[in-house]
């Protein structure tokens, strides 16, 4: 009996600032990884430029894709299907990347489906580790998204948190721009908080009360601006303030911060769900802070714990390859009217909506 023909599929991002693409087979084996980073342009404003993100996409995403193709050593006839980013994200940027997937489609007569950036963060363990098996939780912080998700299967999960205001790696940005570190802010206060104590001051706690498991860090982060600014002011008009107070010290304080807040819920939907698998995902679960924290508690608790190489912790297209071959194969299609949705929840995508 011969072996299954592999499924191949084509995956497309253009949520924000990465233009990528990637052929994934089987929806666990990265076949060829392509991204075109808009970071250092979008640093000298620091943050991301919507309408320059948006060009930049345009000029990288046929480029782009051609070598994601020539990388895996297919074609368009070689391949089963196309996933695309849908959303949620930059507006102008996701429609270049529907945009190029439904032309593609049309040209090969492939099926092509959306897929929600979140699901696609979650795939990426499904890359890095091979043998995982659902059910397992989830922690998802990225620039603009901090959820933890029930995952029952590929394609099928319960959002069990979500942010209620800022996202983790937004507050990092903001307070990073606040402290003179640039963009992007997760890595540079990382980076800074290096040898600094994450006791050396002290930050509130978010509480939403009624045993809730969503995320606030409007608190924390409005706190270190508060901070910062009455730091300022004891060190007088026109002076530095880092001349008398540790920076290392300050990011490693804030950093541990949002790492506690993350932990402390991430474990507790784990132990409130029964199992005893945990998966980060997203840009900030880079952050070395959390990966300890994480570590540490997963050991001294019996927890299998699951991180992404830091290449499939950031946006890429490998991750939408992954989490649109599951959707594929259960026959979902989107056509010609596929349209992309810049604020598309997590609970609207996946092959069901659970309560």
């Amino acid at each position: 009996m011969s072996a299954p023909r592999p499924f191949r599929v084509l995956g497309i991002e253009t949520s924000c600032d990465e233009t990528a693409a990637a052929v994934v087979q089987d929806g666990r084996t990265v076949l060829s990884d392509v991204v075109a980073s808009q970071a250092g342009l979008h640093a000298r404003y620091g943050g991301v430029v919507p309408e320059i993100a948006s060009r930049m996409h345009v000029e990288a995403i046929v480029p782009v894709v051609a070598q994601a193709l020539a990388d895996a050593g297919t074609t368009l006839a070689d391949l089963d299907g196309i996933a695309v980013t849908r959303g949620p994200g930059l507006i102008g940027a996701l429609l270049v990347g529907v945009s190029a997937a439904k032309g593609l489609a049309s040209v090969s007569g492939l099926p092509m489906v959306g897929v929600h950036h979140i699901a696609g963060h979650i795939a990426a363990n499904f890359l890095s580790s091979p043998d995982l098996e659902p059910p397992f939780v989830c922690l998802v912080a990225s620039g603009g998204h901090s959820h933890i998700a029930l995952v029952r299967g590929p394609g099928r999960f319960e959002v069990l948190a979500r942010t209620r205001d800022d996202a983790a790696g937004e507050a990092f940005d903001k307070i990073a721009r606040a402290m003179g570190l640039g963009y992007p802010g997760g890595p540079a206060i990382d980076r800074e908080a290096e040898g600094g104590r994450p006791d050396a001051y002290a930050y509130p706690r978010m509480d939403l009360g009624g045993g809730s498991l969503d995320f606030s860090f409007s608190g924390v982060k409005t706190h270190a601006l508060n901070l910062l600014n009455r730091l300022a002011m004891q060190a007088g008009p026109g002076a530095d303030v880092w001349a008398s107070v540790s920076r290392r010290d300050f990011a490693a304080s804030f950093q541990a911060a949002v790492a506690d807040a993350l932990v402390t819920h991430v474990f507790e939907a784990l132990e409130r769900a029964g199992l005893r698998t945990l998966a980060l995902a997203g840009g900030v679960s880079a952050n070395r802070e959390l990966r300890r924290r994480c570590m540490e508690r997963a050991d001294r608790e019996g927890v299998a714990l699951h991180v992404p190489p830091l290449r499939l912790c950031t946006d890429n297209a490998a991750m939408i390859a992954a989490a649109g071959t599951p959707l594929l194969l259960a026959g979902m299609r989107d056509g010609p009217d596929l349209n992309a949705d810049a604020s598309w929840e997590l609970d609207e995508a996946g092959l069901v909506n659970l309560p």
